[in-house]
């Protein structure tokens, strides 16, 4: 009695959803109603997805699709592959793009050296991956906004950031942008629209898409915002956030992957499936999407320079992912031959090194001199060197610093903390190094 009790509404439910349908179809024209005959091609208009139906059902697998090809304009010698694609950058460009690569190369060398002395905390070099840093920023303006991770030090070389604002920041001196309050190498600059960078992987990425919805509200609006990231930053919840926020919002944003091979210790075949993260950008979420040699800095220039004309043009994002080889340890705080073997990395670093393949680019042109080059290297190592005597021996901001620069009125927590760091000092200064820091 119960079942039928529970059945029979039911039933009458249903008869009457039936009548409804009858009376629904009855008004359609007879063309409409005539689903079984209808061409297996017809396109589908519902709310969630625009498709063409089929009548035979498939699995769609990876493997039917072609890769996202890679986009390039010199080969390994440093010819041109297709004159069409030349940039025809003038002598003074292309080097200044070779001075910039090899004054970032040398720095990190010395710093890096530098962690290893015990004179600075830790270090991020850039081996590999100049040309990602170069040939993008050498094609942005210098209004467009910058948020990097943490491998775009090329970036500010680009724009001139100082050899001494680099090292002050490793130091974290008195002289420091930041205060003393980030690691080694989390380098920023308001003056040159470079976001502070944070250690956490991708939290700049739903600001920089933040940033650019800002920037398309704004009438007359001719900069855009570049978001700079890793790989395995991709794999992060807040990747998905900024890319689908970026697609959905329509904003001026050019989300730049620097996929060089590996997330600290894990490869990328072990770090993601599919097509790179290029893959994710057209049928992910919507985005149109370049991918390019990022071991070729005219290949990341001519495609950077379409991708900003794309994003100011149509209030749209774009996905461009620079394939490259990390050819440095991650940083100071790993041995990257636990994991691959020497003689990959030196394949990387002499036959598809970025710098190489640009030299070989400026012998054809006779525009390279080894003397030159030479004497620039040296320079460099010199003022690098001498900064670094002078930078150690600044004092350190003043320790109440640690407090400010985030509220624009303290919170009365914050000013209780510091009341009894105040306290502790005075009881304890004995214990403390406080001469090395600014009064």
């Amino acid at each position: 009695m119960s079942f039928l009790r529970k059945t029979i509404p039911m039933l009458g439910a249903l008869g009457r959803q039936h009548q409804h349908l009858k009376t629904v179809v009855g008004a359609l024209p007879t063309s409409s109603r005539q689903y079984s005959s209808d061409p297996a091609n017809d396109y589908a208009n519902f709310p969630g997805a625009k498709a063409p139906f089929v009548s035979q059902l498939k699995l769609n697998l990876p493997e039917d699709y072609a890769p996202i090809p890679i986009y390039r304009v010199m080969d390994r010698d440093g010819f041109i592959a297709d004159e069409t694609q030349d940039p025809q950058l003038s002598r003074e460009v292309v080097e200044k793009m070779f001075r910039d690569m090899l004054l970032l190369n040398t720095m990190d060398k010395i710093l890096y050296e530098s962690q290893r002395q015990g004179r600075i905390s830790f270090y991020m070099t850039n081996f590999g991956e100049e040309a990602s840093h170069i040939g993008s920023a050498a094609a942005l303006e210098m209004r467009d906004l910058i948020y990097g991770q943490y491998r775009e030090a090329g970036v500010l070389v680009w724009r001139g950031f100082r050899i001494d604002q680099f090292i002050d920041q490793c130091y974290g001196n008195v002289d420091d942008l930041g205060r003393g309050k980030q690691m080694p190498v989390h380098y920023g600059s308001r003056e040159l629209n470079f976001v502070t960078i944070s250690s956490p992987l991708s939290t700049q990425m739903p600001q920089a898409v933040g940033a650019a919805y800002a920037m398309k509200m704004k009438k007359g609006n001719d900069a855009c915002v570049v978001c700079y990231f890793g790989e395995g930053a991709a794999s992060e919840g807040d990747a998905h956030a900024a890319f689908n926020f970026a697609a959905t919002l329509g904003c001026p944003v050019i989300l730049f992957c620097r996929n060089n091979g590996f997330a600290i210790s894990t490869p990328s075949h072990e770090q993601y499936k599919g097509d790179g993260i290029a893959g994710r950008g057209p049928m992910g979420y919507g985005i149109a999407t370049i991918r390019v040699d990022g071991t070729d800095v005219f290949a990341v220039y001519n495609a950077m320079k379409m991708a900003r004309e794309y994003v100011l043009k149509e209030n749209k994002p774009v996905v461009f992912e620079a394939l490259a080889y990390r050819v440095s340890h991650h940083s100071t705080s790993d041995d990257s031959t636990a994991y691959r073997s020497p003689e990959e990395i030196e394949v990387w670093n002499s036959v598809d090194n970025p710098i190489s393949k640009l030299k070989r680019y400026m012998v054809h042109k006779g525009w390279f001199d080894e003397a030159e080059e030479t004497a620039f290297i040296k320079d460099v190592r010199k003022k690098v060197l001498k900064q670094i005597a002078v930078s150690e021996k600044k004092l350190k901001p003043n320790w109440r610093e640690m407090f400010e620069g985030v509220y624009a009125e303290m919170p009365e927590h914050l000013v209780e903390q510091r009341k009894e760091l105040e306290k502790h000092l005075e009881a304890h200064k004995e214990h403390y190094p406080l001469k090395n820091f600014k009064q």
